[in-house]
């Protein structure tokens, strides 16, 4: 039998804006943690602005194996509301490949990785700015970071450019 330790991966529940202390005090306790975040698009004083938004806002991922003394602190840690576990006494990771797929699409400082996936003609959907939420298909993909959509406003075909890390595409 090994003496490995099991480290899985479980999910915490932040406080409100608690993400950046919880950051620091969790790896000050010497835990593992993950919280991918995206690009998103927001209006500022009447200009969109770039700004990197939480993949799962009011929450993160951190790494313990549960067999070992120490990780009950997470629940008192700054930052942190409590662990999602249905048994505390015997807490379930998550499945393995979850946050290593994650993990795989997104770089070293934890940003989602624009789709590279993407073809003409598919379905996408559009995740922020000013077209939030609308469902289109991919007209041409002009280089490695934009993507060029044909949106259906008041009866006409306008054309727009948008942001690969903006667009989703839909199974």
């Amino acid at each position: 039998m090994s003496d490995a330790p099991k480290l899985g991966w479980f999910v915490a529940q932040l406080r409100p804006n608690g993400l950046a202390q919880a950051r620091v005090h969790l790896r000050r306790q010497r835990f593992e943690i993950f919280a991918p975040e995206r690009m998103g698009t927001r209006s500022h004083q009447g200009r969109l602005m770039q700004r990197r938004h939480p993949l799962f806002p009011g929450y993160l991922f951190v790494q313990f194996d549960p067999a070992t003394p120490g990780w009950t602190a997470i629940n008192n840690t700054r930052g942190i509301a409590r662990l999602l576990l249905q048994d505390p006494r015997r807490p379930r990771p998550l499945p393995q490949g979850l946050i290593a797929g994650l993990q795989a699409r997104c770089g070293s400082d934890e940003l989602l990785k624009p789709a590279d996936d993407l073809k003409v003609g598919e379905q996408i959907r559009i995740l922020s700015g000013p077209f939030a939420d609308f469902i289109t298909r991919v007209d041409q993909l002009p280089d490695s970071e934009r993507v060029s959509v044909l949106l259906d406003l008041m009866g006409r075909d306008v054309r727009t450019s948008l942001h690969r890390s903006n667009v989703s595409k839909l199974s």
